[in-house]
């Protein structure tokens, strides 16, 4: 299998600008070649699929970051940090690319184009398309595997040894919700980030074997050869196939559990310092100065991204401004999601010389130009929740949870109901809970949707969970809706608003007026998917080597052992 140079280039060259017409209109365009060209260079670029994610999960190139329409304003600014960033964006066919490119230039990106024939260009030129989502994340574990023959056990031999009360420790490396949800039983959650960090707390006897497992394949890959990497005594070993692997071999998952690392107190972490830190100087991992992270900053011709890779709680006591919140396995496992500028640079943070150092050698691995920065509390000024910025929204009329519960007691005696509530949230949260009789839509078919779907009403009212999505869904709405002079409303506060001032609320009556696009199943979440699903996810993923010798745009160096 080839991979390609990652040593990066003396000087970093520039993605020449699209050509830009002379007025407004058309939007200009780049073309394959282009994209490929800027991702071959490693130059900066972040190219956009803005349909849902469900229809990304289908098929995209494999740098192809989904930005989905439908929450444009919420994410660019969180995601797209330089403002002149070059962006390529481009969807199926379906009529969002352009809408979504005029936004982009709105929210003030300046280098903003179409990728010329949209998708179909990209099959037309032959390159690959990649299904599912995280895909170079889990190209990079499968690479891992391949090279570092990373130990393994199956669902029937750790079962095995659970059965005959060996001396194992199982460590469940997903998010504590995914573990929440279903696992081994017995296992404990232990975020990837936090793997090499709690190991030795968690199985202080070196003759403890240690289980690493996620869902599927990529997380236990990455976790199990990270204690190892990082010269943890023990025993160590990935679950193969993840829960699915233990469900396909008939043995049943917990749900609902409750233990994680955080129950266990934190011990003496000179050793997984001292193994964090020879890993990260192996995969050439740079550490910066605050006047380094000030220099780049101030570079207008590159993007630095800058991370915290703690825990939730931690970062929110205490963090360096700027710094956005990306737990070190998560970063590691949706580095598209949280970094979708192919080329750019990251900083990451921690405060004990471990997390970070972690992250940033699998992360250098997969070829991106990566620095840490000492561990330095007194640098820790910021405090509370990761909050993405984002513009103002836009003045609408509003109508509080109260007066819309009139509204809708009054329309009970009518045969042709006056308002309309229609929840803008993502599909997932409206099924979770929304205003009894609410509608659900896509953003970018609301239109529509009022125009085929819902019943005709005088007055229309969008929530979401907070209400500041809606904000921004009418004023795509306004001109058409005044222009039938019809009433355009958002509910104050969203439906948390409407519970919170204890107004009824319900899971069951779904109302959608189209099927919903903005979310990808996988299937690794629940145990409810049809088994040949679950092997075909499996049989997906080690399909994805060969993937990426044809694609050849990947960067990717697994390091060998010491």
């Amino acid at each position: 299998m080839s991979v390609l140079n990652t040593d990066s280039p003396t000087t970093t060259p520039e993605l020449a600008r699209p050509t830009a017409p002379s007025h407004p209109a058309p939007l200009p365009t780049r073309t394959v070649a282009d994209v490929r060209a800027a991702l071959l260079a490693r130059v900066e670029i972040a190219l956009l699929d803005v349909r849902g994610e469900a229809a990304y999960a289908t098929g995209h190139p494999l740098w192809a970051a989904n930005l989905a329409a439908s929450r444009l304003e919420l994410d660019a600014w969180g995601r797209l940090p330089r403002r002149d960033v070059p962006i390529v964006v481009y969807d199926d066919g379906e009529g969002v690319a352009a809408p979504s490119a005029r936004k982009l230039q709105a929210l003030g990106y300046t280098d903003v184009a179409l990728l010329a024939g949209g998708l179909d260009a990209w099959r037309e030129a032959g390159l690959e398309l990649f299904r599912d989502v995280n895909v170079p994340s889990k190209a990079f574990g499968e690479l891992v595997e391949a090279r570092r023959h990373t130990p393994a056990l199956s669902a029937d031999e750790v079962r095995a040894l659970v059965v005959k009360r060996a001396d194992v420790v199982l460590l469940d490396a997903r998010r504590f919700d995914e573990y929440r949800t279903m696992s081994l039983p017995g296992s404990i959650s232990v975020p990837g980030g936090e793997l090499v960090r709690r190991a030795r707390d968690l199985a202080p006897d070196p003759r403890t074997t240690i289980v690493v497992h996620c869902a599927g394949r990529t997380r236990s890959l990455i976790g199990a050869q990270s204690l190892i990497d990082a010269g943890l005594p023990n025993p160590v070993y990935a679950l193969r196939n993840g829960t699915i692997g233990w469900t396909l071999a008939g043995l049943a998952l917990a749900h609902g559990q409750g233990r994680s690392h955080e129950d266990t107190p934190v011990g003496d972490l000179g050793a997984a310092r001292e193994g964090a830190t020879a890993l990260a100087r192996r995969a050439r991992v740079r550490r910066i100065d605050d006047a380094t992270l000030t220099e780049w900053l101030a570079d207008s011709r590159r993007t630095t991204y800058r991370f915290d890779v703690r825990g939730a709680t931690e970062y929110a006591r205490g963090h360096r401004p700027g710094f956005r919140h990306a737990p070190g396995g998560q970063l590691v496992q949706e580095t598209d999601l949280h970094a979708p500028v192919r080329g750019a640079r990251l900083v990451l943070s921690d405060d004990d010389g471990i997390r970070a150092p972690l992250a940033a050698a699998w992360l250098a691995q997969m070829g991106w130009e990566l620095a840490i920065l000492p561990p330095d509390a007194a640098t820790h000024t910021a405090t509370g929740p990761d909050l993405p910025p984002q513009p103002e929204s836009p003045p609408v009329a509003t109508v509080t949870p109260a007066r819309l519960a009139e509204w809708r007691a009054a329309d009970t005696d009518r045969e042709h109901p006056e308002t309309v509530v229609i929840d803008v949230a993502p599909s997932i949260t409206y099924l979770v809970r929304h205003i009894p009789g609410a509608w659900w839509s896509p953003r970018a078919r609301l239109a529509e949707a009022l125009r085929t779907v819902i019943p005709p009403s005088r007055r229309v009212v969008l929530t979401g969970n907070l209400g500041v999505l809606p904000r921004f869904v009418a004023a795509d709405l306004a001109a058409e809706l005044a222009a039938e002079r019809r009433e355009l409303l958002v509910l104050e506060g969203g439906t948390t608003a409407w519970f919170d001032a204890g107004h009824p609320i319900e899971s069951a009556n779904p109302r959608l007026a189209f099927p919903r696009d903005d979310r990808y199943r996988r299937p690794y979440e629940g145990t409810d998917h049809p088994h040949a699903a679950m092997q075909a996810y499996i049989d997906w993923e080690f399909g994805l080597l060969a993937q990426l010798d044809r694609d050849g745009t990947h960067f990717f160096r697994v390091i060998e052992e010491d």
